[in-house]
């Protein structure tokens, strides 16, 4: 199998470099070279830079070159995936689109979700991109035969990168015995899965060519509720965590300048249980074994081996004492107000 990573060093797509190696795939990464240092990858693997934003430059690097399966992280919009699908025409006998699972109809209609659950999104204009990005690889597969397959991960971390709203800003601020916000009111239920797992759910698609014209969603099959994963959070630190349950309607408002507002709304703040049982009939060895509680561990063993790169941001250390002062503020207006 010769498999081409678009992408191949980010949160995701390293682990599935590595199993993609594990497994004896002759395996190629194309990016730009930027964050190799923090993932480094495996020996034996053929490194190719280029941006793919770049049309001549892609049909330079693409120039006489086929694959078994071409597995594209960096395709975000309809336009990226119709230019993958005019590269490639011809030159892989499999695309592997990876898109989102941010895209199911918010707010959510029914649990558990599936893969037929209606795509939905009208408060994350990322999931909209991304839904619009589906219709191009699938209609190319109606159309024309182009040989599509389409992943949907959900919150999906590696032991680098700390799934939560702030990322390292949010542990640290733990550690320190800061307060942390969490949108609503830390029952609703949400889906962490580790990206080792997710892994052995994708990798077990490439070259599987009952996969092509479907589509996959790959989860844990943990569902905890938001007060309990920070929780879990406290206990890897031992610390005991400082919550501050803000409304997830009023981020927009309190914090416009913050990547994760659009997020939390469109997303996190909404209970999501995946049926994964689509995922196991194609892939019969996908059994996530990695849980919350093992993921945080490895989080702190990473954070304690690599002090340099699990640091805090000054911006989101203010956006959290913003959102903080201003819960604060407004409880004391509604305690004024109290007969």
């Amino acid at each position: 199998m010769r498999v081409l990573y678009i992408g191949g060093t980010g949160t995701i797509s390293a682990s599935c470099v590595r199993r993609s190696v594990q497994l004896g795939h002759e395996v190629v990464v194309l990016n730009r070279g930027l964050t190799a240092a923090r993932r480094p990858l495996p020996a034996g693997v053929t490194t190719i830079s280029a941006d793919i934003s770049d049309d001549a430059a892609m049909a330079g690097v693409l120039n006489g070159e086929e694959f078994d399966s071409v597995i594209d992280f960096l395709s975000f919009t309809a336009a990226d995936a119709a230019a993958m699908v005019r590269r490639l025409a011809g030159r892989t006998g499999q695309y592997v689109q990876i898109s989102t699972a941010s895209m199911y109809h918010k707010p959510v209609l029914a649990l558990p979700i599936v893969e037929s659950t209606p795509r939905h999104n009208p408060y994350l204009g990322y999931a909209r991109d991304k839904i619009a990005a589906e219709r191009v690889v699938l209609d190319a597969f109606e159309q024309s035969g182009f040989p599509a397959t389409v992943v949907r991960p959900s919150h999906t971390y590696d032991d680098a990168n700390p799934p939560l709203p702030g990322g390292w800003t949010v542990i640290e601020r733990l550690a320190a015995g800061k307060e942390i916000v969490v949108p609503g009111d830390g029952t609703s239920l949400w889906t962490l899965t580790h990206a080792e797992d997710f892994a052995v759910g994708l990798v077990g698609l490439v070259g599987n060519w009952q996969a092509i014209g479907e589509t996959f969603h790959i989860t844990s099959a943990e569902a905890l509720p938001w007060d309990v994963i920070y929780q879990i959070l406290g206990r890897a630190l031992d610390v005991e965590p400082r919550l501050v349950h803000v409304p997830s309607e009023f981020l927009p408002l309190a914090a416009p300048d913050w990547f994760w507002s659009e997020l939390i709304v469109g997303d996190l703040s909404h209970s999501v249980i995946f049926d994964n049982s689509k995922i196991k009939r194609y892939v019969p060895s996908y059994q996530p074994v990695v849980t919350w509680s093992e993921g945080a561990r490895r989080l702190m063993a990473w954070r304690f081996n690599h002090p340099d790169l699990a640091t805090s941001e000054a911006a989101a250390d203010a956006v959290f004492d913003r959102l903080v002062g201003g819960y604060r503020d407004a409880a004391k207006v509604f305690q004024s107000l109290a007969p």
